[in-house]
């Protein structure tokens, strides 16, 4: 689960900033030429990152096989566990609709969104990860939020790269299966935007073939 923390307090304060200054330049790029994300019709990209409330710590693992450098040690589809959020995981039980932000400014109220809609489409397996930042604040936010769906901390900030991160909030929708199902949302959307974006996604999952578990 951990590559070198070493580079985690060499690298924290540099990366926020990178990582801040990277959203305010390309969030205006992104809305006018539509880049940013994981192109539709490719898997998201594997990942296994601490949840924010469990006992877990480390650096994300985005190895794609085993001694993969400082991507990880295992694959991160086979990073399970508790206190573990694995993307792997979530797309083997249905669409997933992933949110990647940093908790600053009105980044984290998609969260909130994501929580009130988990109800009507349990099927969907909701999950948000924040790039880096600081763990007891993620967590008091999640209380004050009262969050219940699956927040990840990735303290170093490797999925922003990985993902094309490029506004704060990306959300990310896929098939059963990780297949990327549409180009991400950027920044915090609307609350009924955000409900059509579910809803095709679960009718596209459905057209495919996927029926939802019998609980």
């Amino acid at each position: 689960m951990t590559r070198s923390s070493s580079r985690y307090g060499r690298y924290v304060g540099i990366l926020g900033v990178l990582i801040v200054a990277l959203f305010v330049i390309n969030t205006t790029l992104s809305n006018s030429h539509g880049v940013g994300g994981i192109a539709p019709g490719h898997r998201l990209a594997p990942f296994a990152v601490p949840l924010a409330l469990g006992a877990v710590s480390g650096d994300a693992d985005i190895a794609t096989h085993a001694d993969d450098g400082e991507a990880g040690k295992r694959p991160a589809c086979s990073v399970r566990g508790t206190g573990i959020l694995n993307v792997c995981e979530l797309y083997e039980q249905g669409p997933v609709v992933l949110a990647l932000f940093i908790d600053a400014g009105s980044c984290p109220q998609v969260l909130s969104e994501m929580q009130a809609l988990a109800p009507s489409f349990p099927g969907v397996r909701f999950a948000g990860v924040a790039l880096e930042g600081e763990r007891a604040k993620l967590r008091a936010l999640m209380r004050a939020r009262s969050l219940s769906i699956p927040i990840g901390f990735d303290r170093d900030g490797a999925l922003a790269a990985l993902y094309d991160v490029v506004s704060c909030s990306q959300l990310n929708f896929a098939y059963p299966g990780g297949v990327v199902q549409s180009r991400p949302l950027l920044e915090v959307p609307a609350p009924a935007t955000l409900r059509a974006r579910v809803s095709q996604l679960l009718l596209a999952a459905r057209e495919r073939g996927w029926k939802p578990r019998v609980r």
